[in-house]
């Protein structure tokens, strides 16, 4: 993301993929303007991550887990999915390496929640071990997302309409 980049488009992005039923595609796969240049080869390779790595050694993320929320998607949880902040937020978990961007909220609450029920270090392992290949696929997948935008031939809404729509809906500041 660029310096000081507005926040709300993405929040508004996130909040709409909570209530309804779609894959949970990454804003930015698909033009976003608030990424600074080679923002999506940092992003598909999980290399904006890697200052994380500082707060796995404080204690305060583990290297498996859930991926941490904002406060603001937080607040639009339903109790029941509140429980997946039950243990420490990971680098890497269960939804990363089982579809991560392919999946809808739902699912990924469900797959939290399922590593929470099944935490071990032999599953910690198995996510480990197959991180390496999700991120492999998110790569391709980056590099595939530009020429995918420009094929669209009108049928679906492409991410760029939805980035214009969100943005239009924003209130002025």
């Amino acid at each position: 993301m660029k310096l000081s980049s507005e926040t709300q488009t993405h929040e508004r992005y996130l909040e709409n993929l909570m209530r309804v039923d779609c894959p949970m595609t990454k804003l930015d796969a698909y033009g976003d303007p608030r990424l600074a240049p080679f923002g999506r080869v940092l992003r598909a390779s999980g290399l904006d991550e890697l200052p994380q790595i500082f707060n796995v050694l404080h204690g305060e993320m583990s290297l498996v887990g859930p991926r941490p929320c904002t406060p603001n998607e937080f607040a639009h949880y339903e109790p029941w999915q509140r429980q997946r902040v039950n243990c420490l937020p990971g680098l890497t978990g269960y939804w990363q390496v089982n579809g991560k961007n392919k999946t809808t909220f739902r699912e990924m609450i469900a797959m939290d929640l399922f590593y929470l029920k099944n935490m071990s270090i032999l599953l910690d392992l198995k996510i480990m071990l197959k991180t390496g290949t999700a991120i492999a696929g998110q790569l391709s997948e980056s590099h595939q997302a530009p020429h995918r935008s420009r094929q669209e031939d009108g049928t679906s809404r492409s991410r760029t309409t939805i980035l214009q729509t969100l943005a239009e809906s924003a209130p002025k500041i």
